[in-house]
């Protein structure tokens, strides 16, 4: 299932490739934090109104549509700095934004916790499925190979790129890509059905 590209592995490859080797590791550990929040979600039966509730799927699907987008805008109206040269209080911020983003990308996408609901359950013996444990465990591992995972491809796409990224004229294409591969994304998400 790790290995399967989904929205998460787009928004991965797109900030490692377009903003580094940090980025890249943020948006990872940023993606697996939101995962976190699903899983203690789905371990506390709090992901059932998002399956059983039409209204509450649609809010966050189209909230985590519109946020996807919005990065998406950002990142093509954004002009680089042709010395990529950052403040240390300005970079932390940025890094900061980063993590977050990564935890709102995964956290507003209503499929991530249907996903949790529907896969979870299959593994675990119905004589313990009142306790939240076995979600929790299961969740947990799942996440544990996911990051990895995760950040097996940020350093890969990372690297691959490092010396593109140097080069200002394609720096601000991979901006620009990236930001289309976000609105891309975003529009998916709206456009999907339960």
């Amino acid at each position: 299932m790790n290995f399967t590209p989904g929205a998460d592995t787009m928004y991965i490859l797109g900030r490692s490739i377009s903003q580094g080797k940090k980025a890249g590791v943020l948006s990872a550990l940023g993606i697996s934090t939101g995962g976190l929040v699903h899983c203690i979600f789905a371990a506390l039966g709090l992901s059932i109104i998002l399956a059983k509730s039409a209204m509450a799927f649609e809010i966050v699907k189209y909230a985590g549509a519109l946020y996807l987008i919005y990065l998406g805008i950002k990142l093509l109206t954004t002009r680089s700095d042709k010395s990529f040269k950052f403040e240390n209080k300005s970079k932390l911020t940025n890094y900061i934004k980063i993590y977050s983003s990564g935890i709102l990308t995964n956290v507003l996408n209503p499929k991530v916790a249907l996903f949790f609901l529907a896969f979870l359950p299959q593994f675990i013996d119905p004589n313990y499925a009142q306790s939240p444990m076995p979600f929790l465990i299961l969740g947990l591992t799942f996440l544990l190979t996911g990051t990895i995972w995760c950040l097996i491809l940020a350093l890969f796409a990372s690297k691959l790129s490092e010396k593109i990224r140097n080069n200002y004229k394609i720096k601000v294409w991979l901006d620009k890509i990236t930001g289309g591969i976000f609105i891309s994304l975003g529009l998916k998400l709206a456009l999907s059905k339960k």
